[in-house]
């Protein structure tokens, strides 16, 4: 896969669209910096609205969180071109209108180009689709986008580590997505079989 030019540090690209589950892509964007990789943030404007409601942060504190900050309208932005090194792109979360946009190719808007990118450059492209229950048309673009390159990671609770707090949920979410980039987050407990205890 195409990336970052060989010595430089890795670069993702993380949007942020309006489904619930904001904190996820802010957690991702605090775990990006500790980990030394070059983030680039787009939040969408609907993402704005979610991350004021859900959160306690600011959209300008999330935008700092990041070492790049574009405005979702920004199509100019270097990260619109396939000329711009980097190493993939997580969308977390996912609204069902942003997949359904990626799917049918439609760049109507900076995250959407950026996706659009990633899976022409055969870039890493991980999409956090936030909905339940799935549609027959959520599913089917789920598959297309897919077969089109890119990875459906939905932010599914992974019951076998017990997690205590919301902060633990969201740190075994967020350290599966970062997974699929080959970075380890080393803040969530691995399945390593069952064990008896006593």
């Amino acid at each position: 896969m195409a990336g970052a030019v060989s010595g430089e540090r890795k670069r993702i690209i993380v949007a942020i669209t309006g489904a619930t589950g904001a904190g996820i892509g802010i957690r991702i964007l605090q775990t990006l910096r500790r980990l030394n990789v070059e983030s680039h943030v787009i939040i969408s404007k609907w993402a704005s609205e979610t991350i004021k409601w859900e959160t306690d942060y600011t959209v300008a504190t999330v935008r700092a969180l990041a070492d790049f900050a574009y405005s979702p309208h920004d199509l100019a932005a270097p990260i619109s071109s396939g000329s711009y090194h980097i190493d993939g792109m997580i969308v977390a979360p996912c609204s069902v209108r942003t997949l359904a946009a990626i799917n049918a190719g439609v760049c109507d808007d900076l995250v959407t180009r950026a996706a659009d990118v990633c899976l022409k450059e055969r870039r890493s492209l991980v999409l956090a689709v936030r909905e339940t229950p799935f549609s027959e048309i959520h599913l089917r673009n789920m598959l297309d986008v897919t077969r089109a390159g890119a990875i459906v990671a939905p932010p599914v609770v992974g019951f076998y580590t017990k997690p205590s707090s919301i902060e633990e949920i969201v740190d075994q979410m967020t350290g599966r997505l970062l997974d699929l980039f080959g970075l380890d987050s080393k803040n969530f407990v691995r399945w390593e079989g069952m064990h008896n205890e006593g």
